[in-house]
């Protein structure tokens, strides 16, 4: 008997969609609808084709009609249907449908459960591949409240066929691990890939609620995201909830600090206040229209090659406080960053970094990987409509303050350097605070673990007091005593 390689024990592991279709029908208190508008009826069809459906499905509907739709659902205040608003309003409305037309009486262990996608698959001229958003519904027990997994993807095939498949077979996985893997969400939301490919569509925004998921930190689900290379750069809010990146970033101006934020200081905020200062002066920049945010990049998030979730969720919990949208990305070189913003906006854009960081940027060994180097690099960089602001470094040594006009890169590098720094796409922050420039995330972190005091007046006004609360990134009390 030949043998079998440990990935193909893991994939023989994996039930089949059709499977997983009809342990759902054969389960006998598992009932509800399908709502799929956009791509046909590809999940409902699966779970048809399984065989035993009849007791599982009580509805299989595809409102196409845009007048039909309304007038089902409603007229949503943006008149536009491949939204989440729109695929709340579908999950609601037929749950509602579904517990105003069964008695509990008569089916007092029933699991209800609604299902829903609203998407646009790709178009005549295949230049837009085509999004959605996915949502399941569901009780896992008759008395309590219903669950929700709400998610956002987008296609990546070249086929309006395959994406139509792709999706029911996405639809079934999510019905299935709802159900069967709600203990675990990690291996949940890993189980979305069952039996396909991640060439095949990207999951780039995901929350989970109700009683089940109470426990569930979405913050953590969006790391898990990038983590599982499911997409290359997630965002979540002040609340702590995910938020979709095209949907924040359409046509705005956005302004991005990247950090390690362990723990964010006043320099991370002088440097995020002073930029935003310079940014919204810019005469091709509405404040109005600004987006600002904080990102963190996943190789900043590993330690020893693996990633510490407990110290993302405390510098996440910080961010939070203050007010901000952190972003996490798979984008290490700036250039790939800046490539991605620009799929949503052409409006202008800011940078926010140190000294080091620039002269980071202007190191060549970061573009071996490209065919035109560093100069295909800086051509996907700075010939975007792009500024960096650029916060001073004190040199430790000698106290000497370091900024655009004194900087040192490699001599091979200095023309090009001045090229980029005289047209204006670098430009110095002055009004910075000189007291602080001797502050360092990584000092502060240190004296937190080993007790020492002192670490507070480096942090932001209550920050420190919602480490010590909550006692993030080792503090101790005890140590602290000693």
């Amino acid at each position: 008997m030949s043998s079998v390689s440990k990935g193909d024990k893991n994939l023989k592991s994996v039930p089949s969609t059709k499977r997983k279709s009809l342990r759902i029908n054969l389960n006998e208190n598992i009932y509800g609808t399908f709502s799929e508008i956009g791509a046909g009826q590809e999940t409902a069809r699966n779970f048809f084709r399984a065989g035993g459906a009849s007791g599982t499905i009580a509805k299989a509907m595809s409102a196409y009609d845009k007048d039909f739709s309304d007038a089902i659902y409603g007229i949503e205040s943006d008149s536009r249907y491949v939204t989440e608003s729109r695929l709340k309003t579908m999950l609601d409305h037929e749950i509602h449908l579904i517990e105003d037309r069964l008695s509990r009486k008569k089916h007092p262990e029933k699991l209800f459960f609604s299902y829903a996608n609203t998407v646009a698959t790709i178009d005549f001229a295949k230049k837009f591949k085509g999004h959605g958003w996915i949502g399941f519904k569901f009780q896992l027990d008759p008395l309590e409240d219903y669950n929700e997994i709400i998610m956002h993807i987008r296609f990546k095939e070249n086929d309006a066929k395959l994406q139509q498949e792709t999706l029911g077979v996405l639809g079934v996985n999510l019905i299935y691990g709802g159900f069967y893997m709600h203990d675990s969400p990690k291996d949940l939301l890993a189980s979305f890939y069952d039996n396909l490919d991640k060439d095949q569509i990207e999951i780039d925004m995901i929350n989970f609620s109700g009683p089940r998921f109470t426990y569930v930190d979405n913050r953590l689900m969006s790391l898990q995201l990038v983590k599982n290379q499911m997409t290359n750069a997630v965002m979540f809010g002040p609340d702590g909830n995910n938020l979709l990146p095209a949907q924040q970033l359409y046509k705005k101006n956005i302004l991005t600090l990247r950090g390690s934020f362990r723990p964010v200081t006043k320099v991370n905020m002088d440097i995020y206040q002073k930029s935003i200062e310079l940014f919204h002066a810019e005469k091709r920049v509405d404040p109005k229209n600004t987006k600002t945010i904080f990102e963190i990049t996943l190789s900043n998030l590993s330690a020893d090659g693996e990633i510490n979730e407990r110290d993302f969720l405390d510098r996440a919990e910080l961010l939070c406080s203050l007010g901000q949208n952190v972003m996490i990305t798979n984008f290490s070189e700036y250039y790939k960053l800046v490539e991605y913003f620009s799929e949503f906006t052409k409006a202008r854009m800011g940078l926010s970094m140190g000294v080091y960081n620039l002269v980071q940027i202007f190191d060549e060994k970061y573009y071996r990987n490209l065919s035109g180097g560093i100069l295909e690099a800086f051509g996907k960089l700075f010939f975007k409509d792009l500024k960096i602001y650029l916060y001073p470094l004190i040199d430790e040594e000698t106290g000497e303050v370091i900024n655009s006009e004194n900087l040192k890169v490699h001599p091979r590098m200095k023309e090009l350097y001045k090229f980029f720094k005289y047209n204006g796409k670098v430009v110095d922050i002055d009004n910075y605070d000189k007291t602080i420039l001797n502050i360092f995330s990584r000092k502060a972190l240190k004296m937190i673990t080993e007790g020492e005091d002192g670490w507070q007046d480096m942090l932001p006004e209550g920050i420190s007091e919602i480490i010590q609360e909550e006692r993030l990134f080792g503090y101790s009390k005890r140590k602290h005593q000693k």
